[in-house]
């Protein structure tokens, strides 16, 4: 079982609040990403901003609240996304969730954090 990440908690507030500040930043900063999706439902175009590496030719992102959210759940059910990454868009597809309690696939310092906010679960995906 894939423990509970401890930011959970604050994902009604950063939705609301941290991440439209975020997303006017995100596509820029190393590390960040947006992820442009289309909602499964609702047809509409979200835009999410996300912690994301590459590693090799793919992309890594860190799922800090876990799989069970929206944008995660609209990338699966799509087969793949754009991201908005270090002042460029990119295609991405075939998203997959690994688990991951090593979390080897993040850079040192990121893995340390990582480790202590509980985060194992990452989505990879690969250019189109």
């Amino acid at each position: 079982m894939v423990p509970t990440p401890r930011s959970r908690f604050l994902r009604p507030f950063t939705t609301r609040v941290i991440n439209p500040m975020t997303r006017l930043v995100a596509g820029r900063l190393p590390g960040f990403a947006i992820v442009i999706h289309i909602g499964r439902k609702s047809g509409a175009v979200y835009r999410a901003p996300v912690n994301v590496f590459r590693h090799g030719d793919e992309y890594v992102f860190a799922l800090t609240y876990g799989s069970d959210v929206n944008w995660v759940r609209n990338v699966l059910a799509a087969g793949g996304c754009e991201i908005q990454v270090n002042g460029r868009t990119v295609r991405l597809t075939d998203p997959r969730i690994v688990v991951d309690p090593s979390r080897r696939l993040m850079p040192f310092p990121v893995r340390q954090f990582l480790g202590f906010m509980r985060v194992s679960e990452f989505l990879i995906m690969r250019p189109a």
